[in-house]
């Protein structure tokens, strides 16, 4: 916070953005099903923010690396990435394990099944092969091919940086097209408000009711579970990213973006907020350039939490023991993998369904039940999968800058207000 400014000036925008959700809300609540009358005004938002995210991502990630310091620094700040996205994932599945173990999300839930139809069995070749390209070029300018498009980008990138210096000449245009797309980013949140007010009342009025049916136990045991992980562990982690001093600046900063996910349902369409919310906090742009497009499409710790509550459920509904050393270590294997495989768009979750049904052998009909659960957690699942990413990109700072890179990063920016 700058000194000299007081707690409404400061938070100005989070109050507003907070009464524009609420109004929403209210309006879902009292309306019904006719709250859908607003879903074109928050479409138009959440399409906005879906149209930044392909030259966004390229942007970010590619200037990223063709002008990183060193392939040296590249291979640490991966490393790290990768470490710190398992072991938050696997911690998020551990937290969720312990809660339906003494809170079943299925006891005495009794559903009708009913088949969902042929469902192809999960083909890890055809999965790897489908999830890392495309067939033709113009296919990675879409969102729903994130990981070809991220990986395409870094190695464009690499190639860059390969080319000496005329290829940082290159790669400092590309910096310069990232930051006008930040740019449009800001000027785009000027709508916030209006836009993320019209999606959560027409999220209330057309979905609210389901909350009350035969899927009530199991969510109270997902979002209190969830909740409790979000501010909790966060806290935790940006305590340990920061060595004490990032806390509240982590968690002001955090809250357009956590919000802009539990609306939108989508950690892509969070990751320009994101992006500003990491250079706010002061971490290095060339470590959160890589961590959060990355982590927005293979780092889903809300997804880690729901595979298991979606494991656990089935196990009930079937009547089958959710116990043994064995089970429970496959189940945290199985959610973290599914977390993985998920994509960044809304509905993604249901290849980690089937993947979910397909190892465990259960029968078709459990397919239906597992995509509702989905379904109705996904907002929090997303608010957790964003919100990790910006912890990720926390502690990769710490790891590569070492101690004390926090307080030198506020004082930059100090300096440079």
């Amino acid at each position: 916070m700058v000194k000299g400014k007081g707690l409404l000036e400061s938070y100005f925008f989070p109050i507003i953005l907070i009464i524009g959700i609420g109004i929403g809300c209210i309006l879902g609540v009292i309306m019904g099903k006719d709250a859908l009358i607003f879903k074109p005004l928050g479409d138009i938002f959440i399409n906005a923010m879906f149209m930044v995210v392909v030259p966004l991502v390229f942007s970010t990630i590619c200037s990223a690396v063709a002008t990183m310091s060193s392939m040296e620094r590249l291979g640490k700040v991966m490393k790290s990435l990768v470490f710190v996205f398992l072991v938050t994932g696997a911690l998020a599945a551990i937290v969720m394990l312990i809660t339906v173990t003494f809170f079943p999300p299925a006891e005495g839930v009794n559903l009708t099944l009913k088949a969902a139809g042929d469902i192809q069995a999960f083909s890890t070749a055809d999965q790897i092969v489908k999830a890392i390209t495309v067939e033709d070029f113009p296919m990675l300018l879409s969102r729903r091919s994130m990981l070809p498009l991220i990986l395409f980008t870094i190695f464009f990138g690499f190639c860059l940086q390969s080319l000496g210096e005329r290829g940082r000449k290159m790669g400092k245009g590309i910096e310069t097209f990232a930051d006008a797309m930040l740019q449009m980013v800001k000027y785009l949140m000027y709508y916030a408000p209006i836009g993320l007010g019209a999606y959560f009342a027409t999220l209330v009025g057309d979905y609210g009711p389901q909350l009350l049916g035969a899927y009530l136990q199991s969510m109270v045991v997902y979002h209190v579970a969830t909740f409790g992980y979000f501010f909790i562990a966060f806290t935790i982690y940006a305590y340990i990213a920061t060595e004490g001093l990032g806390v509240k600046l982590f968690w002001k900063k955090i809250f357009p973006p956590a919000v802009m996910a539990l609306g939108s349902g989508s950690s892509i369409a969070t990751l320009p907020i994101n992006l500003e919310a990491a250079s706010q906090m002061g971490i290095p742009r060339d470590i959160s350039d890589i961590v959060l497009p990355i982590g927005a499409t293979a780092h889903m710790e809300g997804s880690c939490l729901s595979g298991i509550l979606k494991i656990a459920f089935l196990f009930g509904i079937f009547q089958i023991p959710f116990t043994g050393v064995g089970t429970l270590t496959i189940a945290v294997a199985v959610a973290v993998l599914s977390g993985v495989v998920l994509s960044g768009i809304p509905g993604g979750g249901l290849v980690g369904e089937m993947l979910i049904v397909s190892l465990y052998g259960f029968p078709p009909e459990a397919f239906p039940i597992i995509a509702t659960i989905g379904f109705l957690v996904d907002p929090a699942a997303t608010m957790v999968n964003a919100t990790g990413d910006t912890c990720s990109a926390l502690l990769v700072s710490r790891m590569i800058e070492g101690k004390g890179w926090f307080k030198k990063a506020q004082d930059a920016i100090t300096n440079k207000v």
